[in-house]
């Protein structure tokens, strides 16, 4: 029984391995991706955030937007 829980933790780890290699080579691809937006004259900062922005729902987004108004109003800033 032993042997076979071993096979199946070392089975899982390799699994794990080949997806931790597969996630660094599309951090790579994304990366590639953010420096040709950028050769071409793009701002890659607000890109990042556009894609952040993208990710939420609608309904958090706008209740960060609101946050952030209010938060700016009371520091000062327009």
């Amino acid at each position: 029984m032993a042997e076979n829980t071993d096979d199946r933790l070392r089975l899982l780890i390799e699994r794990i391995e080949r997806l931790e290699e597969e996630k660094k080579g599309i951090a790579d691809d994304i990366k590639e991706v953010y420096g040709e937006a950028k050769a071409v004259g793009y701002d890659v900062k607000i890109m990042r955030q556009i894609v952040r922005l993208r990710k939420m729902k609608a309904d958090d987004r706008r209740e960060m937007d609101m946050v952030l108004e209010t938060y700016k109003a009371a520091l000062g800033l327009d």
